[in-house]
């Protein structure tokens, strides 16, 4: 490879760090922000001392996530002026505003709002607290929607016009968020943070209740967890399916290179559904196929005889790369299956009574817990990879988007963020492991240093 070439590659490999690092944090408040309002409205209203536990447990996670996620945030946006001039040049017109909104929010709203949800516990009024956490969960969802709408307009651009100097702009203001996939791509990520989050929420009340199996707020949160799986993850399942046939029909590549699709089957046969292969995109086929003869179709066009476009059909230079995009979408969907299985053992337990004396259930839920994250940055695997190689899909490659850096520069820069990254990570990873296993606060301790906090 040329310098340029390198360029490219490390450029893409720091953009691909940071947005994992920040899409973790991202998806961890996004989700335990509803826990959050559940337990202290079970504590308000209830007047559980488990529940007002759990709050106190969560937020000390949550308060972290939002510091680190804030500032890793700011980070990755600084990338768009340092490595991706080209992009920004081009399509600044519709991703600027969109970044400006997210921060607003972010800052002014999530952020702030959390110093007051963590520090205003005994300062100000019960129900003006469950205000502040209910405002910093739509805080959240908001700040997800501005940065869905930006990532969505990339994969499926709708509804601008070029400038005379080559420049993107939207031909009215709706335009910032009519991109035919922000819909689908919006509900599959606030169902899989909130699954994430769950599926880690009820593996920590687990583990900790294979320890102690009579503590309340570890079976108050594994059950907010198994009963918030049932219902989403079904739920989940559907929206992607949806949102599958909007990538049919807009990003019809990287479908193909999900299915590992690399010629039409004859006509009259439906699609097969690839279990495994090995994607060869040198020779276009898969070695070592092991697939269902047509039932691809039955999800794919809802028949057993429909097609999808092959990747034989568009250029080699507009190829997604396949194999890491087949076997990601994989892993994703396995995952998932494996959860719904999971949640189903634990509520059919939770039913029968054993659900907190199970020790396998319990142990399989603890084991379970990183699973749900994995699956999200799989999904994002698929997402970000599948429409290469575009930054905006069809318009923009991402070659044409990169900064004029050197060789240098781009390492050093590369070298820089591993180390500021990989330091958070681990104080952030040691903190939530010692954090998992700390002995929980004590309800009637807490009740009395908060009613002399509290002023008259």
């Amino acid at each position: 490879m040329n310098e340029q070439e390198w360029v490219l590659l490390i450029a893409r490999a720091q953009f691909a760090l940071t947005m994992g690092m920040h899409i973790t944090l991202a998806a961890l408040t996004l989700g335990l922000a509803p826990f959050l309002v559940w337990f202290e409205a079970r504590w308000l209203w209830g007047k559980r001392a488990a529940a007002r536990q759990a709050l106190y447990f969560w937020l000390k996670v949550f308060a972290l996530t939002v510091a680190i996620g804030t500032v890793s945030g700011v980070v990755m946006e600084f990338q768009f002026g340092t490595h991706w001039a080209g992009l920004s040049r081009v399509a600044g017109g519709f991703i600027g505003p969109l970044m400006l909104y997210e921060v607003l929010i972010a800052f002014f709203l999530e952020s702030a709002l959390t110093g007051v949800m963590l520090f205003g516990m005994g300062r100000i009024s019960p129900k003006v607290h469950f205000t502040v956490t209910c405002c910093v969960a739509l805080g959240a969802i908001i700040s997800a929607f501005w940065i869905l709408a930006a990532n969505s307009w990339m994969q499926t651009p709708v509804d601008f016009h070029f400038t005379d100097g080559g420049q993107i702009v939207p031909n009215r203001a709706l335009s910032l968020i009519a991109a035919p996939s922000f819909g689908w791509r919006l509900a599959h990520m606030l169902l899989a943070s909130l699954i994430s989050v769950a599926v880690l929420l009820g593996g920590v009340a687990a583990w900790r209740l294979r320890r102690k199996r009579q503590e309340g707020a570890s079976r108050l949160m594994l059950r907010s967890a198994i009963t918030v799986t049932l219902v989403a993850l079904p739920l989940q399942i559907l929206i992607g399916d949806l949102h599958g046939e909007n990538t049919r029909d807009y990003q019809p590549a990287k479908l193909a290179a999900i299915e590992g699709s690399w010629h039409s089957p004859p006509a009259g046969e439906g699609e097969p559904l690839r279990l495994f292969a090995i994607p060869n995109q040198s020779l276009q086929r898969n070695e070592y196929e092991v697939a269902v003869p047509q039932i691809a179709s039955l999800y794919l066009r809802h028949n057993l005889s429909g097609h999808i476009k092959s990747l034989s059909a568009f250029p080699a230079a507009a190829l997604p790369p396949v194999l890491p995009v087949f076997f990601a979408f994989r892993l994703m969907v396995g995952i998932g299956l494996l959860l719904l299985a999971g949640s189903l053992i634990a509520n059919v337990q939770r039913w029968r009574g054993r659900l907190f004396t199970s020790p396998r259930t319990l142990a399989l839920l603890s084991w379970m817990s990183p699973l749900g994250f994995i699956a999200l940055l799989s999904g994002w695997i698929v997402t970000e990879m599948g429409r290469q190689p575009w930054t905006v899909y069809g318009i923009l490659r991402t070659a044409d988007s990169l900064s004029p850096l050197s060789l240098t520069a781009t390492l050093s820069i590369f070298v820089s963020v591993i180390l500021i990254y990989g330091m958070s990570f681990l104080f952030g990873l040691r903190f939530l492991l010692r954090h998992f296993s700390a002995p929980l606060p004590a309800a009637d301790a807490e009740l009395v240093a908060e009613s002399v906090r509290t002023p008259a």
